[in-house]
């Protein structure tokens, strides 16, 4: 396949996906109905002016007949008064409207019989959109029922990835604050411990530390001391007494 050729079939095969995309069967069917109905007024307006053709004959003949009849009469009166020219005259012309009263017969019959094939044209075709009518409402319903839940399942989709989305945010935050709670605690225990510094920034060296324990421990053993002393000199004041 040669460059052009595959340029084509690509562009082809974008537009009709783009057309697929566009195209709404609810307005194709619409204007296919249009269209449909457009056939069946032309087709109604078509045994209208046969009607009215039809009806045209119908009065030229009834005209004619009469003159036909008119010119008989003249006939009689003029061989009544023996006027056998005038009599020969008048049936002359009786002959001629004859002829034109046959041929519009024909044509009458000929109008008549197309008027009737196209009344049944018409209402095969009238019940053919009718059908197409009801089926084309059916499909649109159908359409658009279909079109709305997939709208909803898109949605419910969208939600569900929301709501994965938002798990994972979640389930984060409470990893985040396990961790927080544990580094806090953990501090507490260091600062208990004196494993960590004193916040102030007045750190002490051990030399000091020791000095202080010793102190504390000295001033512990006077306090204990006092109170023995204490205690002995009430003990002996309460066997005096």
């Amino acid at each position: 396949m040669g460059l052009w050729q595959r340029f084509t079939l690509i562009f082809k095969s974008k537009a009709n996906k783009a057309l697929n995309k566009a195209e709404d069967p609810r307005e194709v069917l619409d204007y296919s109905y249009e269209k449909q109905l457009e056939l069946l007024q032309k087709v109604r307006r078509g045994v209208a002016d046969v009607a009215t053709s039809r009806k045209r004959i119908e009065l030229q003949l009834q005209g004619l007949s009469k003159q036909e009849v008119k010119l008989e009469e003249q006939a009689r009166a003029a061989l009544a008064a023996n006027r056998e020219d005038l009599a020969r005259e008048a049936l002359i012309r009786r002959s001629g409207l004859h002829q034109q009263i046959a041929d519009l017969t024909t044509q009458l019959g000929q109008l008549q019989e197309q008027e009737e094939k196209l009344i049944v044209a018409s209402q095969q075709l009238q019940s053919k959109v009718e059908s197409f009518r009801t089926r084309k409402e059916t499909i649109k319903a159908t359409y658009s029922a279909a079109e709305a839940q997939t709208k909803i399942n898109e949605a419910f989709s969208g939600i569900s990835s929301e709501l994965g989305d938002v798990g994972l945010a979640v389930q984060r935050a409470e990893d985040k604050t396990a961790e927080m709670q544990a580094r806090a605690g953990a501090i507490d225990e260091l600062m208990a411990s004196g494993a960590l510094s004193d916040p102030s920034g007045m750190s002490k060296d051990s030399i000091t530390v020791e000095l202080e324990r010793m102190a504390s421990e000295s001033e512990v053993e006077a306090q204990l001391a006092a109170m023995k002393n204490q205690l002995g000199s009430a003990e002996k004041k309460a066997i005096e007494d």
